[in-house]
């Protein structure tokens, strides 16, 4: 069964996170989402949650208190900026506690076995949020956050996948040195905010638990499933989690404004699918996805729509694994994560036979 987060209070509403004209993390972003998802019958494919905030307990797991108390000093009922990009107003607060509480209250509904997958529809987004400092419009880190939470609860090992366009800087500073926690990113490189390296596998205590595959600029469907099927699926499958989360951000789409890959819609769906099949084979099918970035409305809603579709659908086996990409930039970036988390220990092959190149 599906859970979802989905509530006005992350849209236009008056006592939400309201931008400043022209900022592309708007209000509109989150509506968007949410009229798209109600058109395709979400309410009766699954239960909606009741919103709750985020206790100090979940927030201190993963932020560092002086932090959280800065947050708590400066944003409640106040306007301004934490960086060039990051802003608050007077509903900022209330909006980022019920982000993340209402997250890790759908991840520990699902560990628990009340739902099999889950869908949270919340902003401010939060995987570029650090332990100590807010940036790239992230305050709090909301699947950082509910990841901590379900391993409190009893889950052994976590698997986050981050397919937005921007590096989760900050979740994989949270985890970078936790071999419990499997932190995947692909996105495009070189790119705001720097990070997310091939290199970058992990600190002393978890050496390749921490998967990045930068792609250059102009990477579709085809790039995209190679990282998956090459390396996301495959180490995924080898940390056998118990909870698989996607930090599901569109701005990857063809037209988002902020970035300039060619993701399209089903890409998107096929990414979706992959993750929903290795969840079922080694995490029982617990799956959550948890909106991050896309700033192209189309791009946003219809890439949530089809995530939706294969989260609640028919299941689909894993298909045959997409050949390696034939841009050479794409193949290096593939093959130099390859051999960087192999450096670490960790050797990863494909699951499944290549698929037959296209005539």
């Amino acid at each position: 069964m599906l859970g979802y987060v989905l509530d006005e209070i992350f849209g236009d509403s008056a006592d939400g996170h309201r931008a400043p004209s022209g900022h592309p993390e708007r209000p509109a972003r989150a509506d968007a989402v949410r009229d798209a998802l109600y058109a395709a019958g979400i309410a009766d494919r699954g239960e909606k949650l009741a919103l709750r905030p985020a206790s100090d307990e979940e927030l201190a797991r993963v932020h560092a208190g002086d932090y959280l108390d800065e947050l708590v000093k400066r944003v409640p009922g106040q306007s301004g900026w934490l960086d060039g990009d990051t802003y608050y107003s007077p509903g900022t607060w209330r909006a980022a506690t019920l982000a993340a509480g209402s997250t890790t209250q759908l991840v520990t509904d699902v560990l628990d076995g009340r739902y099999t997958t889950g869908l949270s529809v919340v902003r401010p987004p939060g995987h570029h949020a650090t332990r100590d400092r807010a940036m790239g419009f992230c305050l709090l880190n909301n699947v950082a956050i509910a990841a901590a939470a379900a391993r409190a609860r009893g889950a052994g090992r976590v698997a986050i996948v981050d397919w937005d366009v921007h590096h989760g800087n900050g979740t994989q500073d949270i985890f970078w040195d936790d071999p419990d926690v499997l932190y995947l990113s692909v996105h495009q490189y070189p790119y705001y905010p720097g990070t997310g390296k091939p290199t970058e596998t992990g600190g002393p205590g978890a050496p390749g638990a921490t998967i990045n595959v930068g792609l250059p600029g102009g990477s579709g469907d085809a790039e995209y499933l190679a990282v998956f099927d090459r390396v996301f699926v495959p180490a995924i499958a080898r940390f056998q989690p118990d909870l698989v989360l996607v930090s599901a951000g569109f701005d990857a789409f063809q037209h988002d404004p902020l970035a300039s890959m060619r993701v399209t819609h089903a890409g998107f769906a096929q990414m979706a699918s992959r993750l929903r099949a290795i969840a079922e084979r080694f995490a029982g099918g617990r799956i959550v996805a948890v909106l991050e970035g896309g700033y192209d409305l189309h791009g946003l809603s219809g890439g949530m729509t089809v995530v939706l579709d294969k989260l609640t659908g028919p299941s689909e086996p894993l298909p045959a694994s997409a050949p390696m990409p034939p841009n050479p930039v794409a193949r290096a970036a593939i093959e130099g994560t390859l051999a960087a988390v192999g450096a670490a220990g960790v050797v990863l092959a494909p699951l499944a036979e290549e698929a037959p190149a296209s005539r």
